[in-house]
Formats: structure tokens, sequence, C-alpha cells
């Protein structure tokens, strides 16, 4: 078995944290669709306007419409966006982490480890946007009606459009929400990760799914229009999503250095 050797753990947890990631989304992307249904859970669910369709009941309607496959439309998209956020912010949190340990010579403090991990959350939101954009839009065509869908066949599909039919810069709608929501989902990665992120990540998907938006501010009133509980349409699925998915994202990157690499523990060892 060809085994690979790296000079820290950090490198190898940069290599793999994407496809451990990409593993977790391939189990629990039912569960990101269920947030944006007005029919189907999580995206639906944030994106609709009036009707209160609970989570059980967007499960049953994407099913029963669309079949059960439904369930994993924008499947490409969710693992595009794996690979460009999610490896980007543990690469950089890790990078930053390894350089300051070194000049210092002793662990970080908390508060280090916080501004790393909202710095590397940050970035990666942003250059995952793109992705992230057609993932909304590719899930939320199911409760469009049939001359308004979109019908991106893939990621790469969905991207090509929007730069020729809207522009480059379209794909970055929501970009400053989803950055943000990336730096704390990156600090507090979880349960709680799911609360304080939940506000912005409708407003994310909102703004991702249409373009009848002006900006943030108009996005926010818009949704407070519907109520304070707006703000947390969702939150069911997301956190039965993320949860689990969090667990699984270590227990696959581990299986990913156990098999694969032999990681080399710094000086300070294992942080």
């Amino acid at each position: 078995m060809l085994v690979l050797r790296f000079r820290s753990a950090a490198t190898l947890k940069k290599r793999y944290v994407g496809p451990a990631r990409m593993d977790s989304t391939y189990v629990f992307n039912p569960r990101q669709r269920q947030s944006l249904l007005n029919h189907q859970p999580k995206v639906h669910l944030q994106t609709q306007h009036k009707a209160n369709i609970g989570f059980a009941g967007t499960v049953v309607r994407v099913i029963s419409v669309s079949g059960f496959m439904a369930l994993y439309s924008g499947l490409s998209a969710s693992l595009c966006r794996q690979l460009t956020y999610s490896s980007t912010r543990f690469a950089i949190y890790h990078s930053l982490r390894d350089h300051v340990k070194h000049n210092q010579k002793q662990h970080l403090a908390f508060y280090q480890k916080v501004y790393m991990a909202a710095l590397g959350g940050f970035i990666g939101g942003f250059l995952g946007s793109p992705a992230e954009m057609v993932n909304v839009r590719m899930q939320n065509d199911v409760k469009m009606p049939f001359h308004m869908r979109r019908n991106y066949s893939h990621v790469l599909n969905g991207i090509t459009r929007v730069i020729k039919e809207e522009g480059f810069s379209t794909l970055f709608s929501g970009a400053t929400l989803a950055s943000g929501r990336g730096a704390l989902m990156t600090v507090g990665q979880g349960l709680c990760a799911t609360l304080l992120c939940q506000p912005m990540d409708v407003l994310k998907t909102r703004m991702m799914n249409a373009q009848d938006y002006d900006g943030i501010i108009h996005c926010v009133l818009k949704t407070a229009q519907l109520g304070p509980l707006a703000f947390y349409k969702g939150t069911f699925p997301a956190a039965i999503r993320l949860v689990p998915h969090t667990i699984l994202t270590f227990v696959f990157l581990e299986q990913l250095r156990l098999n694969f690499g032999i990681p080399v523990r710094s000086d300070l060892g294992q942080d």
C-alpha cells in the first residue's frame, strides 16, 4: 500500500479535510435540501415567503412531487462548495496556527484560535460563494413553476450560465453574508454554529436564490416583515444536518489520516 509522509499533521489535514467534508456532504445532502424548500426542507424553508410548511411536510412534498432522488439535487454543487469552502478555511487556520506556534514556541491563546478560525472561515466563505449560489438555485428549482426553472445540469453548467446570463459578479451575490457565516461557523462548529449562523444563513440563501433584493439591508427588512422567527427558518433541518455532518467530517478525516498518511508531531505536540 502506498504510504504518504507529510512534515506535519496540519499538512495532512489541509490535504484531506476537503475529501472528508465531501464524504459527509454526500451522506447529508438530503437534509441540506430540506432547508431550501417551501416544499423542500432547508433551502425551501428559508426561501418561502408565506406558507409555513414544516420539515416533515417539506420532505414528503419533495419526494411526492419529484421522487426520492430529488433530495440529492445540487449534489455536485455541494461537493464543489466543500472543496472550495472547507478546504480553504481549514488550510488557512492550520497554516496560521503552525506559523504562530513556530514563532511563539508555545501553545496558542484562545483569542488567537478564534481570530484564525474566523479569518479562515471568512475567506473560505467568500471563495465558496459561487458554488453555494448554484447549489441554492439547483435545490430551489423543484418548487419553481416549470417555465421559471433554471435547470442547471451540474455545478459547472450553473456557473458558466450565470456568468453568461447574469454577469460574473452575480456569482458572488450574498458573498458578504456567506463570508460572515463562514467565520461564525468555523469559530463555533456544531450546534452552537447552527444557532449563531441561522439568521445569516437565511439571508444568504434568499439573496443567492433571488435577484429582487437591492442589498443586505433590503433583504433584512423584507425578511423581518415575516416576523422574527423568519430568521430561524430551517433551523431544525440545518441542525440535524450540521451536527452529524461535523462528526462524520472528523471521522472520515481520521480514517484518511490513518490509512493514507503518517502525520509527524510538531515539537509542541498536538494542539
